[in-house]
């Protein structure tokens, strides 16, 4: 469970940085909007490039699979970075509607995601990865 826990609690950190951004938006001050909202889309990507650069990577090679979960979740992570591009031009009009639109979906979109990678993706890696090679991947996304 090492992975799931580890990867959980980033999921978790990045959806209280995101909730900080969309109050400051909602309360017109988007000074602090901003300084929250670069600060949740630098931990969302640099999460993915952990995933992306080491956990899928070792996924893929243990199970051999490189056409199912972890396609999935790249697909999604391209979206998300579609998302966070047209949040940070709302951000910087500051256009509450449109950011807050953007936001809503944001939110089902990562919880959907999140729900798929904790539930399903993490899981699989914590059973089907060798303990020795759990622990070398955690410290390399750790060292990310």
């Amino acid at each position: 469970m090492i992975i799931t826990q580890y990867m959980r609690e980033e999921h978790r950190h990045c959806d209280d940085v995101f909730a900080d951004a969309e109050k400051a938006v909602i309360d017109g001050d988007f000074q602090k909007a901003e300084e929250r909202f670069i600060a949740f889309a630098d931990d969302t990507l640099k999460h993915f490039k952990k995933e992306e650069e080491t956990l899928f990577p070792t996924f893929e090679e243990v199970t051999g699979n490189t056409e199912g979960p972890t396609r999935v979740m790249r697909f999604e992570h391209e979206q998300v970075r579609g998302l966070i591009g047209k949040m940070a031009g709302a951000i910087e009009k500051k256009d509450k509607d449109a950011y807050l639109s953007l936001a809503e979906s944001m939110m089902i979109l990562l919880q959907q995601h999140n729900m798929k990678e904790e539930q399903m993706l993490y899981a699989m890696c914590d059973r089907m990865i060798p303990q020795d090679i759990k622990e070398q991947t955690l410290e390399k996304m750790k060292a990310l």
